[in-house]
């Protein structure tokens, strides 16, 4: 599994948090905050899967939300390439 630390900088990438999904181009960390570019971000509830999610935004594209976010790297649960990912029907 990659970290945030290991993904690669100017990357869509797909970053999973305890209550939401981060899709976006990934840019610097700056301590224990991450810089995304071009991202939206999916709320979840427990136990909600977001693979289909993910598998959609792989094939249709980032539904841009924020052209700047930041967040705490804290709560990252997993992180991984958006062209990775399979792409979704």
């Amino acid at each position: 599994m990659m970290s945030i630390t290991q993904a690669p900088h100017g990357m869509n990438v797909v970053v999973e948090t305890e209550d939401s999904v981060i899709i976006g181009r990934l840019g610097k960390l700056e301590g224990d905050q991450v810089n995304m570019h071009h991202a939206a971000v999916f709320q979840v509830t427990a136990g909600e899967s977001t693979e289909e999610l993910i598998r959609h935004t792989a094939k249709y594209g980032v539904p841009v939300e924020h052209v700047d976010l930041s967040f705490d790297t804290q709560f990252i649960r997993r992180v991984r390439k958006l062209g990775d990912v399979p792409k979704g029907a």
